[in-house]
């Protein structure tokens, strides 16, 4: 891994931050994502780290449907790979190593989630670019950012990006201490 990519990305030796049970009742996944997952959907948790939201959102799917966590850092799939032998969800979960500059899915999913990722990558027309690809007609995109990494001028300018691409802005819905927003194509 070279240095500017360590430094862009959560390193694996800090997921357990990521998976703190205090996050858990700040950012409660079944809260955040209760109105945008429903059984039968293909999701994408991209950036998914040490599945965070991975699982919740494969109990939100009732055994129809499948979550596939991606991440650049095989680390972080190798806890999920963990996490999912112990969770009973193994039919609902995939695991998908993106490439250094791409998330390379052969496939069109209803729904994304991509939490505190976004700012880590570092050409994001490419990144909106191929998110707009993996879309389904009428999927969402969710995209959650850290207010303390990104600023609004920073979010702001990430959704006229995104906009270039034809995805719009449907809603923005509230977490704490994060700036976010549902798009769709």
């Amino acid at each position: 891994m070279n240095s500017e990519k360590a430094q862009r990305i959560c390193p694996v030796e800090r997921a357990g931050g990521l998976d703190h049970p205090v996050r858990r009742f700040l950012q409660h996944p079944r809260k955040i994502l209760k109105p945008y997952i429903r059984p039968g959907m293909t999701v994408l948790d991209l950036g998914c780290g040490p599945g965070f939201f991975t699982f919740e959102m494969a109990k939100m799917l009732q055994h129809h449907g499948e979550v596939i966590a991606a991440d650049v850092q095989q680390g972080m799939l190798d806890i999920v790979s963990r996490k999912i032998r112990a969770s009973g969800l193994e039919s609902l979960i995939s695991l998908h190593l993106c490439g250094e500059d791409r998330i390379g899915l052969d496939r069109a999913v209803d729904f994304v989630l991509a939490f505190y990722m976004v700012h880590e990558v570092k050409d994001k027309a490419k990144l909106f670019h191929e998110l707009k690809s993996l879309l389904k007609p009428g999927g969402l995109l969710c995209i959650v950012e850290p207010n303390f990494h990104v600023s609004r001028a920073s979010f702001a300018g990430m959704l006229d990006m995104a906009a270039q691409f034809g995805l719009r802005v449907v809603e923005r819905p509230g977490v704490f201490f994060s700036r976010s927003v549902i798009l769709s194509n």
